[in-house]
């Protein structure tokens, strides 16, 4: 078992979670760094709490780091959120420690009976904004749904200044240490994990980061990775990724069956870049999801290279579609280039997936068999036209 060296936050609060170092794979995503399931304990004056609790599998680590602290009663277990990564021992907890109630809020109750099987005296249901005391220290509920179900709430503890976040503010990333020396060192994974997980849900992001942003407090522990003693890191990365604000940088995933959609890639890279714009391609035969989901978070631009399968698009193609259209990245335009051999609606079929984005078409440049002059004279022209874009964004 790994243990972390040092687990109290603040005084008689401890981190009492698990870390799973060797997780690759969360939910479809890859995770570099593995995970942690972040589970913290608040011992009152007069009554103890717990929040959250961890995924099922880390469930003896969690009870063996109950047992070091010589935890013999625990009078609430706070429930941010549903999902059973961070709700999935709470039935073991509850076994454990019968006089436990589930403190959570009315939408995560019904998951949690859903899901857990969790019976009605199980619960104590909580308005937002109310208040548990433990004795010296209060509890403060705050709903926060939408990042990134519609359950989540945030605990508040003012005492302390500290602001439980749930998945909010969270990252996929395996703890040495609870505390991070230098938060830069998170970046790249607390991009991926916002790109992944919290940027469908942009809007509600932004409404929480102002929900939050005068309360006291100067730690933040997310129920995924390190505990922020730094609050500004972590929410100005959060405030510049969910912000309207777009970088000058065309995305360009594409598949490439025979070379011919790969030719035209190739080609408008060039171009694009002859015209003064940062390009990311990725060849969606091996590319890593997650890095495109973090291309994502600021590009102006997705331009889509698909070649022709049958009558419609490559499959990997239409999956790259439908990962732009569910991550909802604030891309301004969007185009398609590709080839096809005797006919079918691959462009048709594509941007009916896409639709949904608040993004401007740009007309595609489809080739029939392998490009010719033309073709690339169009491709060429394509790359003029999100160059006058860009520039009317003010990017370039």
């Amino acid at each position: 078992m790994i243990k972390l060296k040092k687990i109290e936050i603040k005084p008689d609060i401890y981190w009492v979670g698990g870390i799973d170092w060797n997780l690759r794979n969360f939910h479809g995503y890859t995770t570099n760094r593995g995970t942690t399931y972040n589970s913290y304990l608040i011992k009152g004056s007069e009554k103890t709490a717990l929040i959250d609790s961890v995924d099922p599998e880390k469930k003896e680590v969690l009870f063996e780091n109950l047992r070091r602290l010589k935890i013999e009663s625990i009078d609430y277990v706070i429930a941010h959120h549903g999902e059973q990564d961070h709700s999935g021992t709470i039935p073991y907890i509850l076994e454990k420690y019968p006089m436990a109630k589930v403190v959570t809020n009315p939408k995560c109750e019904s998951v949690l009976k859903d899901l857990l099987l969790l019976a009605d005296e199980d619960f104590i249901v909580v308005e937002d904004g109310q208040e548990i005391s433990l004795g010296n220290k209060t509890l403060k509920f705050i709903f926060a749904p939408w990042v990134h179900w519609p359950d989540t709430m945030l605990t508040f503890l003012p005492e302390d200044k500290i602001i439980f976040t749930c998945d909010f503010l969270g990252t996929h990333y395996s703890l040495e240490e609870l505390f991070i020396d230098n938060p830069e060192k998170i970046y790249t994974p607390a991009k991926r994990y916002y790109a992944e997980i919290m940027m469908p849900f942009r809007t509600s992001v932004v409404k929480n980061l102002e929900l939050i942003k005068d309360l006291d407090f100067d730690t933040i522990a997310p129920s995924h990775g390190p505990v922020h003693t730094d609050r500004e890191f972590i929410i100005n990365c959060y405030k510049d990724w969910s912000s309207d604000d777009v970088r000058n940088e065309v995305i360009l995933p594409y598949v490439s069956m025979h070379g011919s959609t790969e030719k035209m890639v190739k080609h408008f890279k060039l171009a694009l870049e002859k015209n003064g714009i940062i390009v990311k391609e990725f060849n969606l035969s091996e590319a890593d999801t997650g890095e495109l989901a973090m291309a994502l978070v600021d590009a102006a631009t997705v331009v889509l290279g698909c070649s022709t399968v049958l009558v419609g698009p490559h499959p990997k193609a239409m999956y790259a579609a439908y990962l732009v259209k569910v991550l909802r990245p604030k891309t301004r335009n969007l185009s398609i280039i590709g080839s096809f051999g005797w006919g079918g609606k691959m462009v048709e079929q594509l941007v009916e997936v896409l639709k949904s984005l608040k993004a401007e078409v740009i007309e595609p440049v489809i080739a029939k068999g392998y490009p010719k002059e033309r073709d690339l004279q169009l491709l060429d022209e394509l790359a003029g036209k999100i160059k006058t874009k860009h520039k009317d964004l003010g990017i370039l």
